[in-house]
């Protein structure tokens, strides 16, 4: 019973907790949190994969100085926690003069999503899958590439050919369907009683 006591009364000295601090900021060391931005999204190497660009389309660079991040209460995952903390993350971006993104992209941008987009001409994102406030960031951010790639995807123009195969197809079944309603007006008919 003493030791426990004794457990928990025991503090280390102030002067050490100072020191291993100092120690970890001389050595230019720091905490970064497993969610942290660097940490979900780290930063490309221009050189490192040359790659061409039919295999490996390239990323948006979104600079985070022109978007405006706000926390508040969220409804998703996480118990009691949820009524403590912020963590559902919301982005706003003006896209009109988002200039890192192409004109033609942002005008197709603002067809497709229209009902995210205020009065202000604020493209909104927000995300609250995660009890996490960093993840929930990289995800709104994630949000936003996946909106700017589905824009910038050109639609598939199809042949004659396939396009005259479709026809044909639904020509079928039409036909089909005609078929077996006949067939079965044919026996609602020969069940029918005459009463003459």
């Amino acid at each position: 019973m003493a030791a426990h006591t004794l457990r928990g009364l025991y503090r280390p000295p102030l002067g050490f907790v100072a020191a291993r601090f100092s120690q970890r900021a001389a050595a230019g060391t720091e905490y970064r949190s497993a969610y942290s931005l660097d940490k979900l999204y780290p930063p490309r190497q221009d050189g490192a994969a040359d790659a061409p660009e039919e295999t490996q389309p390239a990323t948006l660079n979104i600079p985070l100085a022109r978007l405006t991040v706000s926390y508040c209460r969220s409804s998703g995952p996480g118990g009691q926690h949820v009524n403590k903390v912020n963590t559902k993350a919301e982005v706003r971006f003006h896209l009109a003069s988002a200039d890192w993104i192409p004109e033609a992209v942002r005008q197709k941008m603002a067809s497709m999503h229209r009902n995210k987009i205020n009065r202000a001409g604020e493209l909104i994102v927000n995300s609250e899958e995660s009890r996490y406030q960093m993840r929930n960031l990289a995800i709104c951010l994630e949000k936003i590439r996946t909106m700017v790639a589905e824009a910038t995807e050109k639609p598939e123009v199809e042949s004659k050919e396939t396009t005259q195969k479709f026809i044909e197809r639904v020509e079928k079944m039409n036909r089909e369907r005609l078929r077996q309603k006949k067939i079965h007006s044919a026996i609602k008919q020969s069940r029918r009683a005459d009463f003459d």
